[in-house]
């Protein structure tokens, strides 16, 4: 059996970490994914399949609809939408807007995206599909059609319907649908603010303009659902979709999909052979090998494989996986004869977290110091990186072996703490 290199060590490590539950865990309305669009790589999954209120995500369906409207010819981006006394009534938040007002489609665009206006989507739904109720049933056949399995709406603008539910993993599959099917939108979802009527308006995802590669998508609320939130981001030929449900607060919330991002590109960039993973038909899917050798890659590691991977049988497509054609990788035991591997004085570190500020990260590493055993000796580290213009610090236990970063993500996944470990020279 061929000996597992160290670059593959280190990509297990930190997806073996990244997909262990997040410091959420006592919080039944979260869940959390991200994947890799242009692979259909998994980097993180909690609670992912788990049904949840979509709030306003589901703005993102009713824009699909919009966008494919105006593809076909029913509706032209200059046309004019004429709001309903239904859709003046709709509750915030909104543009204001009154029964017999009108509204360019373009500027219903951007107040669906930036605004979040729930006038604007009952208007929208009423003008496509001739009610809203009609509506809210094509787009729930449209996202079968798309693979969104888990998915249904009962209106077009995510307010409170306790038979409108979804999952993390279906809201990722709509955002690569949306960017895939409709790129020449795709640029209304980065916009910053909207003007409309003299009044402008910021956009509610904060984490556009700020985050390094982040161009949209969507945000959403409501009291049942928490602070949700779609995020689509670049940086070269990478391009992530991660998606956070049920956040405590909105700042919370783009808190830790930064730190999904952050770890899930450093991953990426860890990895050194592509033909480790089968690449994916997003979001129209099929079916892919089963886990059981990613699984057995994490016992034979000493960690705990992903909790949601799933059996052979209803293990969704979406997944990190082997292809037939890749070479098996051999056990950890192997691995001490390596020339390539690095030496147990080679200078490891693991991540647990980054921050706005510098105290944020050395308090989180003061906080989590005496989940392992081996961080005793380890040294805390926040370390400064710029981020599109802004700097974030990333709290690292750094001076440790290979195997004491295994061992301690380890221990923080029993934990229910995220972790990943990270390469010399990272």
């Amino acid at each position: 059996m061929r000996r597992l290199h160290a670059p593959f060590l280190s990509l297990l490590l930190a997806l073996s970490v990244l997909a262990a539950p997040a410091a959420n865990a006592n919080n039944q309305r979260y869940a959390a994914f991200v994947v890799d669009q242009n692979t259909g790589v998994v980097l993180h999954s909690r609670r992912s399949e788990a049904q949840r209120y979509p709030a306003s995500l589901t703005k993102m369906m009713t824009l699909y609809m919009l966008f494919e409207a105006i593809e076909i010819g029913e509706i032209g981006i200059d046309d004019q939408i004429r709001v309903s006394a239904n859709a003046a009534s709709a509750p915030p938040s909104g543009l204001g807007l009154r029964s017999g007002d009108t509204i360019r489609v373009e500027d219903a665009i951007m107040a669906l995206v930036v605004k979040s206006a729930n006038d604007v989507a009952v208007a929208v739904g009423e003008r496509i599909g001739g009610g809203e109720a009609a509506f809210a049933s094509e787009m729930t056949e449209r996202a079968r059609a798309l693979g969104l399995d888990n998915t249904i709406f009962r209106n077009a603008s995510g307010l409170p319907n306790s038979r409108q539910t979804t999952t993390a993993q279906d809201m990722a599959r709509l955002a690569i649908a949306l960017h895939r099917d409709f790129p020449q939108y795709f640029d209304y979802f980065d916009r910053t603010e909207f003007t409309y009527r003299g009044r402008t308006y910021r956009n509610h995802n904060s984490l556009v303009g700020r985050v390094e590669g982040v161009d949209g998508l969507k945000t959403g609320y409501i009291r049942a659902s928490g602070f949700n939130v779609v995020v689509s981001a670049e940086r070269g030929e990478n391009r992530l979709i991660a998606v956070i449900m049920g956040g405590p607060t909105a700042a919370a919330r783009d808190v830790h999909a930064e730190e999904l991002l952050e770890a899930a590109f450093n991953t990426l960039e860890q990895r050194q052979d592509s033909r480790l993973f089968a690449g994916l038909t997003i979001p129209r899917l099929n079916p892919v090998r089963e886990q059981a050798i990613i699984a057995r890659e994490f016992a034979e590691l000493g960690v705990a494989a992903p909790t949601e991977m799933g059996s052979a049988q209803t293990a969704p497509a979406l997944r990190v996986v082997l292809t037939d054609e890749d070479e098996m990788a051999s056990p950890l035991s192997d691995l001490s004869s390596q020339s390539e591997m690095p030496s147990e004085n080679a200078i490891w570190s693991i991540q647990v977290g980054a921050y706005h500020t510098a105290d944020q990260a050395r308090a989180r590493l003061a906080d989590v110091a005496d989940l392992s055993p081996v961080l005793e000796q380890a040294q805390h580290a926040a370390r400064s990186v710029d981020v599109n213009g802004n700097q974030l610090w990333r709290a690292r236990f750094e001076a440790l072996s290979a195997e004491d970063a295994r061992r301690a993500c380890s221990d923080f996944g029993a934990a229910d703490e995220a972790c990943f470990a990270v390469a010399p020279g990272r």
